[in-house]
Order: C-alpha cells, then structure tokens, then sequence
C-alpha cells in the first residue's frame, strides 16, 4: 500500500512538513534537502532537533501551514507629536 501526501518533487527547502503513519504523527519539521530522484528528503526534526531522512514511500507527508506573523502593538498609547518648529 502506497501512502498518499506529498511526492518529493513537490517539496521545497525551506518547507514545513508533518510525516504521518497509520494516522499518527511520526515527524514534523522544515525540509533541508531534497533527492527528487530517490524519492528521499532531509527535514530538521522540530522535536530533537536533529536531521532525519525521510522516505515519502513509507509517511504521508502534509505540508503544514505556517501562521502568519502578527505584528505586536504596544499596550500604551503613543503622545501626539509636536510641530516641529520653523526655522
């Protein structure tokens, strides 16, 4: 049986990716190489942190969507600005 997902072809360095087996999550991570034509792929693990070969053959692999960065505005208000003075 063939796992469904995403061909290595299709993956990017740079990419956020989850592996799942058997509907469990094994790994999740960004990929750091890819070998279109063995079908294989780098990811650095999120969880350990370490670099893992993954065999889409073997995982479902799923893009993850990362959320977009939000811009923090402080809590306290700003005084209006002054004119500045002719010179």
């Amino acid at each position: 049986m063939e796992a469904q997902g995403i061909r290595t072809a299709q993956l990017r360095i740079g990419d956020q990716i989850e592996a799942w087996h058997r509907g469990r999550l094994f790994h999740k991570g960004k990929v750091t190489d890819v070998v279109p034509a063995l079908e294989l792929f780098w990811i650095l693990d999120a969880r350990t942190g370490t670099r893992k070969l993954l065999d889409p053959e073997a995982l479902e692999i799923r893009h993850v969507e990362l959320a977009p960065a939000t811009l923090e505005v402080p809590a306290t208000a700003q005084p209006p600005a002054q004119p500045l003075a002719p010179a």
